[in-house]
């Protein structure tokens, strides 16, 4: 079978109807059987999708004849089967949920920062450097001395950033995020809130893990990814993580020979905060998903907890 490839994009522009977009993009997709998820929205588009390399090429050109959209850039990856079950184009108020009126990454955002000039950047004393992902995400890695701001969404940012930026006075701000959507963003809401030195990560963590040799590297760890993949370690090869099927939570190796991992049913992040019955269900929903992979079939309740944030757990 021919590999897929999975297209993740992102553009900040203004459309002035996203609504009038929705079913004609809808239509481009579906004409060469994609599937993923795309989302619209007056400050712009965000989304994931895959499909042939024939089916990806029309619907970048399709997403690029968008109003402001030429400039649009995505990232690809490979998966050797379908990772996703339908095509879904939505409309939403944000394209990346941060819940704070007036901010408008169209009209103002930080200093872009290439990955090959974001260590110095970083290693300048007089620079803060965030992790604007959310805590189940930098539990896995993030970069040296990042600050951890131990968000359950990205919702949470302003309000954390509020409570902290008498600490950040007089100093450079430094921002990433896994595919630079979040950090941009916040720099936008940064630059709202009066804050004048503000830079982000231009591609985000996986630009960085894909351009900057290991031996060179500030990344400790490995980044959390919205896919198949789970997590990816430098050169964007797959990291050792896999998911948890009853809390969604990324675990790696040594987390997986713990005597509370049990495959699709619990791990260390959720064993307190699952109850006997809900773990019964888990294991008969392990049980279907091991009947699927014997007969080399996907299996939708698996797949699609790929794509979900980690519930909380109390961890």
């Amino acid at each position: 079978m021919t590999d897929i490839v999975v297209s993740a994009f992102y553009h900040f522009t203004r459309f002035t109807d996203p609504a009038a977009l929705r079913a004609p993009l809808l239509a481009a997709l579906s004409a060469h059987d994609l599937k993923g998820t795309v989302l619209l929205a007056g400050e712009g588009i965000n989304g994931t999708i895959a499909g042939t390399r024939i089916g990806i090429k029309a619907a970048m050109e399709a997403i690029r004849a968008l109003p402001g959209c030429a400039a649009l850039e995505h990232k690809e990856s490979i998966a050797p089967a379908m990772p996703f079950y339908r095509l879904k184009v939505r409309l939403k108020k944000e394209i990346v949920t941060l819940g704070v009126p007036g901010v408008d990454p169209t009209s103002e955002v930080g200093t872009y920062v290439d990955p090959l000039d974001w260590n110095d950047l970083i290693a300048d004393p007089d620079v803060v450097v965030i992790d604007t992902r959310n805590d189940y995400e930098v539990d896995i890695g993030s970069f040296e001395g990042a600050i951890n701001p131990e968000t359950a969404s990205f919702g949470d940012f302003p309000t954390w950033f509020e409570e902290h930026r008498a600490e950040f006075a007089g100093k450079k701000v430094a921002m990433f995020c896994t595919g630079g959507i979040r950090c941009e963003k916040a720099t936008s809401y940064l630059k709202h809130e009066g804050v004048e030195d503000v830079f982000h990560l231009k591609g985000g963590i996986l630009k960085y893990l894909e351009n900057v040799p290991e031996s060179e590297s500030r990344w400790q760890g490995e980044c959390f990814v919205f896919d198949h993949r789970v997590a990816v370690a430098h050169g964007l090869k797959k990291g050792e993580h896999e998911l948890c099927h009853a809390c969604r939570h990324p675990i790696s190796l040594a987390e997986r020979a713990s005597p509370n991992y049990v495959p699709g049913v619990s791990c260390d992040h959720c064993i307190d905060a699952r109850t006997d019955d809900q773990r019964k269900r888990y294991a008969a929903r392990q049980h279907q998903v091991e009947i699927a992979d014997a007969r080399g079939e996907p299996h939708i309740g698996a797949t699609a907890a790929h794509m979900k944030k980690p519930a909380k757990t109390g961890s």
